[in-house]
């Protein structure tokens, strides 16, 4: 299985480039690497930038810029050399090897994408998207509707139900007040 860690994004909010910065002393990439090593090594970074060259893994340029995660996947799909990918994104520094492996067990072979849900959202970028949406992607994309909730609805999916007990754990930091948040916590479970 291809794994595809997107890297884009503006990262506005967070005001450094989301990937690479530190929880627990190592950038959220390396934690996510980390997560994915014991399931596959077949790993891709999809990055505009080279701050991330310092990675022994292979980079790969948006083929559309500024078309967001949607642009995002499917650069990664169309670089892609297997029928189903795990896709992540860059800032999910809690994310593990048992929830991965959870995705790809429950994944339904009939399912284009399959990604988390819980009570309160849908987690569409930590999921497993099959190369065959590549026709309906390249659409959204060239219509410039890039809504990742949208484009789920529009392709055969399935939303596998997390508890609420591990929804912590598929949080993305997207800010410097969500990074000292998950910081505060962290110095609070120890």
């Amino acid at each position: 299985m291809q794994v595809s860690i997107l890297c884009g994004g503006k990262s506005s909010r967070m005001q450094s480039e989301k990937g690479l910065v530190l929880y627990q002393n190592k950038p959220f990439i390396e934690h996510i690497i980390d997560a994915v090593l014991p399931i596959s090594s077949n790993i891709q970074l999809i990055t505009n930038t080279n701050d991330y060259d310092y990675l022994a893994y292979k980079k790969i340029k948006d083929i559309v810029v500024d078309k967001g995660p949607l642009g995002g996947i499917y650069t990664a799909l169309v670089h892609s050399e297997t029928e189903m990918n795990l896709i992540l994104s860059c800032d999910i520094p809690l994310i593990s090897s048992e929830i991965i492996l959870e995705l790809i067990e429950k994944h339904g072979a009939n399912f284009d994408v399959s990604v988390f849900e819980d009570t309160n959202r849908i987690h569409p970028l930590i999921g497993i998207y099959s190369k065959r949406i590549l026709p309906v992607l390249k659409e959204a994309i060239d219509v410039n509707d890039l809504k990742m909730m949208r484009f789920i609805s529009n392709v055969k999916h399935q939303l596998i139900p997390i508890t609420d007990a591990k929804r912590h754990l598929f949080k993305n930091i997207n800010s410097v007040a969500e990074l000292n948040e998950l910081n505060t916590n962290l110095s609070q479970l120890k």
